[in-house]
């Protein structure tokens, strides 16, 4: 009789263990569970319109609504100047609403994801940086509706785009990029300090009168004021937005200061979150 018994196939194993410094930071992890992102995605969009009567429909209403009450406030009774490539006050309005709201919802959602995935940070090992760089990727549908308004707003005032229309794909890709690099800091600091998810609604609310939403960035006058305006990362890129969209004068030096803050934000924001990881699981 045959004795000899099939040898068994050898699993792979793996070994967690802790990096430190800059060896903890491995971005690579995105894309070997990129699965695991799109699911996460698709989950945030799904709750978000679940059992809402008017489901995707909100992503129309709120930045219509916020035109109009901004056209009546602002265009209308304060009589707010806006440059000539523009000429319209709406359309100043709405091509400033369309990266901020990408920005602030994500920023948002960016901020609170490790405290609502707590059910997951207990339970299962995965890259916790997938978390914030999830909640930042749902907003694109968002935006993707909001853009399309904005495009029928334009050709309603007789304003067609031109090649610079392309920059906002880059554009696009620096609006999350803002987001996830603000989020990675608060985000880390929500799972020790519950104070931060509080104070959302105040932060995005002043930051958003703080950037050139609602008026032209030409208004900001003064030195000492200019310099403090071009810290924001927002005022950039909503610059950047409107150059792209209407032409005129494009945003120069006020574009690659917002570039090096979100620069500065990113790499700090990661390294703050990788060192704080080890800590998630048992402070959330």
């Amino acid at each position: 009789m045959d004795t000899t018994t099939a040898t068994q196939p050898e699993l792979p194993v793996t070994i967690l263990r802790p990096a430190k410094g800059w060896s903890a930071i491995n971005l690579g992890d995105l894309w070997r569970y990129r699965e695991l992102v799109y699911f996460l995605s698709w989950r945030d969009v799904k709750v978000r319109y679940k059992q809402a009567a008017l489901g995707v429909a909100w992503a129309v209403i709120q930045p219509l609504v916020t035109v109009l009450v901004f056209t009546f406030i602002f265009g209308n009774k304060a009589n707010l100047p806006v440059p000539g490539p523009i000429g319209y006050y709406p359309l100043l309005t709405m091509s400033g609403l369309l990266p901020w709201q990408l920005f602030a919802g994500a920023l948002t959602r960016s901020s609170n994801s490790l405290v609502h995935n707590s059910n997951l940070l207990t339970k299962v090992y995965f890259p916790r940086l997938i978390l914030p760089f999830s909640s930042v990727m749902a907003g694109l549908v968002d935006f993707g509706v909001s853009f399309v308004i904005l495009l029928g707003m334009m050709l309603y005032y007789g304003k067609w785009p031109t090649w610079t229309i392309l920059w906002l794909i880059p554009l696009t890709l620096l609006t999350v990029l803002a987001s996830l690099a603000v989020g990675l800091w608060l985000s880390a600091l929500n799972v020790n300090y519950r104070d931060v998810q509080q104070a959302m609604p105040f932060l995005v609310t002043t930051w958003m009168y703080a950037s050139p939403v609602a008026y032209a960035g030409d208004l900001i006058t003064g030195r000492f004021s200019q310099i403090v305006y071009a810290l924001n990362p927002m005022a950039g890129i909503i610059q950047g937005y409107r150059w792209a969209l209407f032409g005129g004068d494009p945003p120069g030096m006020l574009f690659l200061i917002s570039l090096g803050v979100v620069a500065l934000l990113f790499v700090t924001g990661l390294y703050y979150f990788k060192r704080m990881e080890r800590t998630f699981a048992d402070m959330v």
